[in-house]
């Protein structure tokens, strides 16, 4: 069977009209069929934003999920935790697709080896903070601000020295990763003053 030319080519078979079928047939099966694939291909994306779909790889539950375990994110005195999508992973569907595609590249150093071990992981950690460090930045830290925001931090509580930070961030357009690497993980070796700043 040929696929693009002649009426009995797979391209003229779907162009013809059914015969069998009425247009509602047609029509309600595509519709179910559609709900189906987005239901199924929904519940797969939700799936991989979870907590144990993160650290089921050793690269993530060997390397930086114990260091999280050690941070505010993780025990805090509201009971209240930022598993980690809640930081890497954009709640909007546009921007959520977007950094599924980018983090391919994560999947990818893991199949090719590249982060399999501690050796190799901390070799590329300080390359790995950068480009997340990058993203943070110039989405003004999207997904810190879905918890926290300075126009509802109470800054009578907040002591003296934060509050004089939040407000210098606040006057020079700063945004929560530029004063809060280190805030969820250990800061990596070779940073360097522009890193810090």
């Amino acid at each position: 069977m040929k696929l693009f030319k002649g009426k009995d080519s797979l391209w003229g078979k779907l162009k013809q009209p059914s015969v069998r079928y009425s247009l509602g047939v047609l029509l309600l099966v595509g519709f179910v069929s559609g709900i189906i694939f987005w239901g199924g291909f929904n519940t797969a994306m939700e799936m991989t934003n979870t907590e144990q779909f993160c650290i089921s790889c050793h690269e993530m539950r060997d390397n930086v999920y114990p260091e999280y375990k050690e941070t505010i994110h993780y025990t805090n005195r509201t009971g209240v935790r930022a598993v980690c999508s809640d930081c890497h992973v954009p709640k909007e569907w546009t921007y959520k697709m977007i950094r599924k595609i980018e983090a391919s590249k994560e999947v990818w150093g893991k199949l090719v080896g590249t982060i399999d071990t501690r050796e190799k992981f901390e070799a590329k950690r300080l390359e790995l903070a950068r480009r997340e460090w990058k993203r943070m930045k110039a989405n003004d830290s999207r997904e810190c601000r879905n918890c926290h925001s300075l126009e509802s931090m109470a800054s009578e509580k907040q002591k003296q020295r934060a509050r004089k930070q939040h407000e210098m961030a606040r006057e020079d357009n700063l945004t929560c990763i530029d004063c809060h690497k280190g805030i969820a993980h250990h800061k990596p070796e070779g940073m360097t003053d522009e890193d810090e700043e």
